[in-house]
Order: C-alpha cells, then sequence, then structure tokens
C-alpha cells in the first residue's frame, strides 16, 4: 500500500516488533492453482530494549543494523522487502465509488474525496487505496478501501529498510498482513472454510490485539494493554534474572521448578481472561455473539498447551497459529526451530506473501 511499487516476484517479509526483526522469504511452486509455498530464508534478532516503542521507532539506526543482521543471519540475497505500519496508525474506511470510473479517473476522485475522511493535511499523509469489488447494495458501484497514514509512519520503516540496504517495495498494515496469513492457513484446512468467524489473538510484547475475520475479511479489531512482557518481567523479578536469561529460559522451558505452577500457570489463566474480556467487548459492539474459532498468533502462542486451555476456559475451539504447516523448507531450514517460532511469524508471513499477489 501507500504507493510504492508492486511486482510479482519475492520479497522479504519483515515485521518490526517491539522486541525483534522477524524476517522470512517465501517461494511459490509455478503452476500450482493452491500456490504450494516453500519456505527459502529466515531470521529472527532481536532489538535493543529501547529501540522500539509503542509500535514507534524509536532508534532507526539500531533497527536498521539489525534488519541488516537478520538478513546476513538468514543467508537471503533478496534486497526487495515489504514491512508494514501498526493498524493504530493507520485511518482506513470504506468509500463507493462509481463501478465505470477507470483506474486513473478513481485516483483523482479518491484525492478529491480524502480532504473528508482524513483529518491531516493530505501533504502529511501517504493515501492508498485497494478495490474490494462491487457493493452488496448495488452493482453499479464499488467498495473501496481507503488508507491512510502519517507521512512519518510509513517513512520511519522505509528509512530502517533503506539503512539495511533493502528496497522498500511495499508498506502495508500489520492487520492486513495478518489477514493475508489467516487467509493461507484457511485454504490450507479442509475443515475451515473462509465464511467462518474467526477470531485471531495475536499476543505481542506489550498488547495483545483482537482482529475478527468474518467471510475473510477483518471486521473488528481491538488492542489492549496485556503480553508477553508481563510473563518475562515476572520471571525477571522472582529469579533474579536479567532481561535476555529470563527471555532465554522462557523459550526454552527451563526456568525454574516452581515456574509452571507459580508463574507460568496464573499467565496463561490471565491470557484466556484478556481474550475473553475483548470477544465480550466484540459481542457488545456488534451484531455477533459467538466465534466460531480462536487462533493463537504471537510469541506467548508458543507456549505449550495455552491452546487447551483457551479452549476449556472461553468453550471456544482454539489453535495456534501455524502458516508453515504445509509448506516445504529449503534443505538450509531447521524445523523443529522454525515449528516454535512459527505463531509469531504471522505478520512477516503475510507480507512475504505480498510478492505474489
Amino acid at each position: 500500500m501507500f504507493g510504492l511499487s508492486r511486482k510479482n516476484s519475492p520479497l522479504l517479509g519483515i515485521d518490526i516488533s517491539s522486541t525483534a526483526i522477524k524476517l522470512i522469504e517465501l517461494s511459490q511452486t509455478s503452476g500450482s492453482k493452491a500456490g504450494h509455498y516453500r519456505v527459502e530464508h529466515y531470521a529472527i534478532e532481536p532489538l535493543p530494549g529501547n529501540a522500539v516503542a509503542e509500535k514507534k521507532i524509536v532508534e532507526p539506526e539500531a533497527v536498521g543494523q539489525c534488519i541488516r543482521k537478520a538478513v546476513t543471519k538468514a543467508g537471503t540475497k533478496t534486497k526487495k522487502a515489504a514491512i508494514a505500519v501498526a493498524g493504530s496508525a493507520v485511518i482506513t474506511k470504506v468509500i463507493t465509488l462509481p463501478a465505470t470510473l477507470s483506474d486513473a479517473e478513481m485516483e483523482t476522485q479518491i484525492q478529491l474525496e480524502a480532504d473528508q475522511y482524513i483529518p491531516y493535511p493530505l501533504e502529511e499523509v501517504n493515501l492508498d487505496f485497494d478495490v474490494i469489488g462491487p457493493s452488496k447494495n448495488s452493482p453499479e458501484v464499488l467498495d473501496v478501501l481507503l488508507a491512510a497514514s502519517r507521512r512519518e509512519n510509513v517513512d520511519d520503516r522505509v528509512s530502517v529498510l533503506e539503512l539495511a540496504g533493502l528496497i522498500p517495495t511495499i508498506v502495508d498494515v500489520e492487520a492486513y498482513a495478518m489477514e493475508n496469513a489467516c487467509s493461507l492457513i484457511q485454504r490450507m484446512r479442509k475443515d475451515a472454510g473462509a465464511s467462518k468467524t474467526l477470531a485471531i489473538v495475536d499476543v505481542g510484547s506489550a498488547t495483545t490485539t483482537l482482529h475478527v475475520l468474518n467471510d475473510g475479511q477483518i471486521i473488528y479489531t481491538r488492542e489492549q494493554n496485556f503480553g508477553g512482557q508481563q510473563l518475562r518481567e515476572e520471571v525477571q523479578r522472582r529469579y533474579g534474572l536479567t532481561r535476555e536469561q529470563a527471555t532465554q529460559q522462557i523459550m526454552d522451558g527451563d526456568v525454574a521448578e516452581t515456574y509452571e505452577i507459580d508463574v507460568l500457570g496464573p499467565f496463561k489463566e490471565a491470557l484466556a481472561q484478556q481474550i475473553g474480556r475483548a470477544l465480550q467487548f466484540f459481542y457488545s459492539g456488534t451484531t455477533f455473539n459467538k466465534v466460531d474459532q480462536i487462533l493463537l498468533a504471537g510469541g506467548p502462542a508458543s507456549i505449550p498447551r495455552i491452546d487447551a486451555l483457551v479452549e476449556d476456559r472461553l468453550k471456544v475451539p482454539t489453535m495456534v497459529a501455524n502458516p508453515f504447516s504445509q509448506m516445504s523448507l529449503s534443505p538450509d531450514i531447521k524445523s523443529q526451530q522454525l515449528m516454535r517460532e512459527a505463531p509469531g511469524m504471522m505478520v512477516a508471513v503475510g507480507l512475504a506473501l505480498r510478492g505474489f499477489d
């Protein structure tokens, strides 16, 4: 989105979270209608603690350096990259336009109408649009998704890619990258039709974001101040560990004898409560009264049996997101390690898929 060039060629999907750079490169088997994908390269590179705060890049040099390290670690030669801005930094609006307009006329019309939807001067924003299709109310008009973000939000991300020696090709929105990855998972699962109402819970470091998809499209998003850092900070406090030690021991599942009962158990219960609360906000603000399935994404979704606990507490079928379950892997990829990281790679995968649009 946001006016950068788009070409059907492999892209590095690069997700800048508050704790790490997550990079992935996919290839697609030619002639495959199902779109069979292969993981060619991937890497995760931890970020310094203060480099990204509240989804804003605070230290561009440090972030650029970490992206460069991730590229080297992955061993990729690809230079074109897709990146995403946080949904909270983007204004989206579905507008209707006559179906008879050409692309050039549509672009001109959107520029003329954008003023009434965007609370900033147009020279301060990056603006893009995507034609959704004929309106359900009238086939004579098209539903068009308008997306706008302050220019600084886009420029910050473009600049760190350039610092890393990469070519920014697509700037997307995190929510749409997540939607893209979820669509892939649904296509791969025979029992999961696109018409299902799917709740994706993306558990980040500081925030947990609920996206609800219906008919394959996001219809609701809500952020809550809860995330994996609560677990890490409690492990640091209780066991006297550094940030790095706590992170590594949580990942290895090797913290202390009392960890499962005293720390991890309460965290899992708190996460289930947060998800339940977010769903209640969704139900109270919409005409929906249930979701068909919960999909857990983000680093903490890798916690063993977290899906079973959420399913038991909320009485909704729950699974952990794994966009790689039906993909083949290049010989250099360590399968076990990638599968452990899979729930946290959803946005990066959704971005990498843009290379095959």
